[in-house]
């Protein structure tokens, strides 16, 4: 096998595919339920109420309404959603005596 670069051949054809991360929807902006928040690598923001993590610690909404990232803590970010309308928690049944 040749070591010597041959006429015309190149060494440097290859690259690898771009992973278009960072923030996809910002804050005040209105989404659906599903909607892709961030991609990232690790939890640099964190999910708050309504926003869920992928396995690729993607975040994403839960519920439709509206995006708002806030402060977790001194040195932490988390994305939260408020919701559209408010969101119907079932009732505590009765304790049973």
């Amino acid at each position: 096998m040749a070591h010597k670069k041959g006429q015309g051949s190149s060494r440097n054809g290859r690259d690898s595919k771009a992973q278009f991360r960072g923030v996809k929807v910002y804050g005040g902006e209105e989404v659906r339920a599903g909607n892709i928040l961030v991609r990232q690598v690790g939890s640099v923001i964190h999910a708050g109420r309504y926003v869920g993590t992928g396995k690729d610690y993607t975040l994403f909404a839960l519920i439709p309404g509206t995006v708002k990232y806030e402060r977790k803590g001194r040195d932490r970010q988390k994305v939260t959603i408020i919701p559209v309308k408010p969101v119907a928690v079932a009732p505590a049944a009765p304790a049973a005596s």
